[in-house]
């Protein structure tokens, strides 16, 4: 492998890796902050315990982004130089306010309000969390901006061989970004959805299966209580609530993404025509959307594809929003980019040995392909099992089946598996561009960068392959740190997020609940939250 392609594997795999941690935060610190507003307004124990509870994996969630996240910025200048110096006029803009502005203000309230619960008055307190919530919005905000001029670069014009920003206002709104950004705070809801849904059902799933709850005569559940700390009749709402609070946002958020995905698959028919027609393997003009399509692997002849399921008048549909439109498939579209782009990269200096190469302006149709249908499908059997979750749990609990409970903890993976797949569909399509080029109106707009050309010149194929393997190496370890630390406090329960619940005599809890008995002083169960 060349250098450029072991680039490429570096940055998406910890780039794919780090965006695992990204829509759970913001996702799961949206829910958070409303269950702390909703203890806030009404005073409910089991809002304060879920609060708790599920602002533990937030925090370790969060953290573990932050470090993973930071490698990126390394690799713009180590492994993407060109890249760089070509898209830094117009990505300085979007980057610093994601630094200095949304990191900032998200990490210095999150601060206040990890160790602010004694400290700070209630209605404050509540204020730093949404402070910090609403920064990691729009941390992400800026982030897709940036991504989105790359999709579509506006707003700026070509001076001495580089972009240069003319229209800032024209960058932030532009409207890849808006409905993008929808889009990507949809897919972290359904994240968070799924999260919530999958741990609550093991813990109600555990307090039948160790005999505190049990069902009556009607086959409504009867919440009983346990000498183990904090395994009450509070602890069985905390689960049963955040059970259908998952399961509800997790409904909700799909339908969002359905309406936002819906919209951006318009745009992209607009606006990158190749990307979406790969990903429907239309190599022909037409109306038909395959539910299913075969074809040889690995090959790069389009007509080798074989329609084996087809449904007329939905790929024009997706494209335009009626039945009868012809969709340009990938063979048209192929003359066209060549006409356009060139057959064959340019013989320059910046792109070495691949100077004079013939131009694949058709991506990866397996990925592309799949791709696709990995993020519907997915997604959309995180909607089916929320519904089937709200049905099954109507009588107040979850079923004793072992086997339900281990398919309910492994759906959590589904929303994870859509954003994935949706991420790496995005870029992957857009290919053979790292800065994909923006047709207009009035012909080509010449602001767009071949992938061939990012890359830095003076680094090796040996010293890429270096550093992935121990990147790789790094993310692999701290995975495995992340998902310890997860099932240690999922397991924990509530106690493990609130300690003092266990050697907090009850005249002394701060929920009233019974407990077993303890020295009279406390710890500080601040502390206790924060590490």
């Amino acid at each position: 492998m060349e250098a450029l392609e072991i680039a490429r594997w570096q940055f998406g795999i910890t780039t794919v890796y780090h965006f695992m941690m990204v829509p759970l935060t913001i996702g799961l610190g949206l829910v958070v902050a409303v269950m702390q507003t909703i203890w806030h307004r009404t005073g409910k124990v089991e809002y304060l315990r879920m609060t708790k509870f599920w602002g533990k994996l937030f925090l370790i969630n969060f953290i573990m982004g932050v470090a993973t996240g930071i490698v990126q910025e390394f690799q713009f200048g180590m492994a993407w130089s060109e890249y760089s110096r070509f898209v830094g006029d117009i990505f300085g803009a979007p980057l610093a306010l994601e630094s200095l502005l949304a990191f900032f203000v998200e990490s210095t309230f999150l601060g206040l309000w990890i160790f602010g619960w004694k400290q700070l008055k209630p209605a404050i307190h509540l204020a730093c969390l949404w402070i910090a919530v609403v920064g990691s919005v729009f941390s992400a905000y800026f982030i897709i901006v940036a991504n989105s001029w790359m999709q579509h670069p506006v707003g700026a014009e070509i001076i001495n061989g580089r972009p240069v920003m003319t229209d800032a206002w024209a960058v932030f709104t532009n409207n890849t970004a808006l409905v993008a950004f929808p889009h990507t705070l949809m897919g972290a809801l359904a994240v968070a959805g799924g999260f919530l849904l999958g741990i609550a059902w093991y813990h109600l799933w555990r307090r039948r299966k160790d005999g505190i709850d049990t069902i009556g005569p009607d086959g409504r559940v009867v919440p009983g209580e346990a000498s183990i700390p904090g395994r009450d009749k509070t602890d069985y709402k905390v689960w049963i609530r955040s059970l259908r609070i998952g399961a509800i946002v997790a409904m909700i958020s799909f339908a969002g993404t359905a309406v936002t995905g819906d919209l951006q698959g318009k745009l992209m028919f607009e606006q990158q025509p190749m990307k979406m027609a790969a990903a429907e393997a239309a190599c022909h003009d037409g109306t038909g959307f395959s539910v299913l399509s075969v074809g040889n692997l690995g090959s790069k002849n389009c007509d080798d594809i074989t329609a084996v399921i087809e449904v007329p008048g939905i790929l024009s549909f997706l494209a335009n929003g009626d039945f009868t439109t012809q969709v340009r498939g990938v063979n048209g579209l192929l003359d066209q980019y060549k006409a356009d782009y060139g057959t064959h990269l340019p013989d320059n200096p910046i792109y070495g040995e691949r100077a004079g190469q013939e131009i694949q302006y058709v991506p990866v149709m397996e990925v592309t392909y799949w791709g696709f249908r990995m993020m519907i499908g997915f997604g959309g059997l995180a909607a089916l099992a929320a519904l089937v979750a709200l049905w099954l749990t109507r009588k107040g609990t979850v079923p004793a089946s072992p086997w339900l409970m281990r398919l309910a903890v492994f759906g959590i993976l589904a929303p994870f598996g859509a954003n994935a797949a949706g991420w790496i569909f995005t870029e992957m399509g857009r290919q053979p561009f790292v800065v994909a080029p923006n047709p207009d109106l009035n012909g080509i707009d010449q602001v767009f960068m071949f992938t061939a050309a990012a890359v830095s010149p003076g680094v090796s194929a040996g010293e890429l392959l270096t550093s992935l393997i121990v990147l790789t190496a790094v993310y692999a370890v701290l995975l495995v740190v992340e998902v310890k630390l997860l099932v240690k406090y999922i397991r924990g329960g509530v106690v493990s997020a609130m300690p003092e619940l266990a050697r907090v005599p009850a005249d002394e809890h701060p929920d009233g609940t019974p407990g077993p008995d303890a020295p009279a002083k406390p710890a500080d169960d601040v502390l206790a939250f924060a590490y």
